[in-house]
């Protein structure tokens, strides 16, 4: 049926109302799938398709070998630590200092269901560390599904997006939210999809100065981490290494996201990194919905073990290994990635 394409504008509003699409520009990404979904089997062609940004590259080997082995060792009947297993903490830390050039300690990392679990938890804590700070700001383009998360969490958030405001621009447009005092959180992509902006290090050493003059709590979105090919960011422990806000403030959590960076999207597993300030940072407002009034304890104690009581050992032995390969320079996670970028170009 390629003859019919261009697809005809009323196929699409028609499909895009039995999906419930009232504009493409506010769809969800789930949203955008069911209507590429569709209309490819109506049109029996294949798109190229980067709205859930996996391209369909295999998982690596090494993480379903392992999660094998521990499902075969009968790791299924045990309930998982809520702190993560201690070889992935201790993976993730490497990580950190191998691939980032900053120390983040074992204890602050912390394994989730999936990057989007490490966001919805931190503002659960972070949104309510101080009653008079109770919104977050998301310098967009971003994921728009966190907006999502606040949404369901009946917490505020405002945004803005940073293209016309780079470098030194920056400053004044975070502060122009900054000074009113209600912000809590700082939330961005870096790189981000679907502009594959980088951070620089003039704005990250912005955010992070910012963050230390107002308390704002900056979650780093690294869901992206080494897809900016201009530089090969995939050799451990030798420059270069990616600019990070963890440079220039300890007011940090950064959400590590398995599911582009290893291809295991399909098993749930990611990360948050609290950094070691942050993490034993003690806040007298969490008491007010939580029973420690310590940040790190209260994502351990509260908001993860009531909503999920930790995640599978079985993913979070398959990300231990992956990391371990990558962290021993066995496995170059970089290089499968280029496809990213190939499919960005055609």
């Amino acid at each position: 049926m390629m003859d019919s394409l261009p697809i005809n504008q009323e196929v699409v509003l028609q499909v895009r109302e039995e999906l419930g699409i009232k504009t493409l520009a506010q769809a969800s990404i789930r949203q955008i799938v069911q209507l590429a979904d569709r209309l490819q089997k109506m049109y029996q062609v294949d798109f190229i398709r980067t709205e859930m940004g996996v391209p369909g590259l295999a998982a690596p080997q090494i993480g379903t070998d392992a999660e094998i082995t521990a499902l075969r060792s009968g790791v299924a009947s045990v309930y998982p630590p809520i702190q993560g297993i201690e070889p992935l903490k201790q993976e993730l830390s490497r990580f950190a200092r191998l691939f980032l050039d900053i120390d983040v300690a074992p204890t602050g990392c912390i394994p989730t269901v999936g990057a989007m679990q490490s966001s919805m938890l931190v503002f659960l804590v972070a949104n309510r560390r101080d009653k008079n700070k109770d919104t977050t700001l998301f310098i967009d383009p971003g994921f728009p599904v966190q907006k999502r998360q606040l949404g369901v969490l009946g917490m505020k958030y405002e945004s803005f997006d940073i293209y016309d405001y780079r470098g030194d621009k920056l400053r004044a447009k975070l502060e122009s939210y900054l000074e009113k005092g209600h912000i809590s959180t700082f939330l961005y992509s870096t790189p981000n999809n679907p502009a594959w902006i980088s951070f620089t290090e003039k704005e990250l050493s912005i955010i992070g100065e910012l963050a230390n003059k107002y308390d704002v709590v900056v979650l780093e979105d690294l869901a992206y981490f080494g897809m900016d090919f201009r530089q090969d960011y995939g050799q451990p422990g030798r420059a270069p290494y990616p600019a990070t806000v963890a440079r220039y403030t300890d007011n940090y959590v950064l959400l590590f996201s398995s599911s582009k960076v290893f291809s295991y999207a399909g098993q749930r597993i990611g990360a948050m990194l609290i950094s070691d300030g942050l993490y034993n940072r003690q806040f007298a407002d969490l008491n007010r919905n939580f029973s420690i009034d310590k940040f790190g304890p209260a994502i351990l104690q509260d908001a993860i073990y009531t909503s999920s009581a930790g995640t599978a050992h079985s993913s979070q032995a398959a990300l231990a290994a992956i990391l371990k390969a990558v962290n021993e320079g066995a496995y170059d996670f970089v290089a499968p990635l280029k496809e990213y970028g190939q499919r960005a170009a055609s």
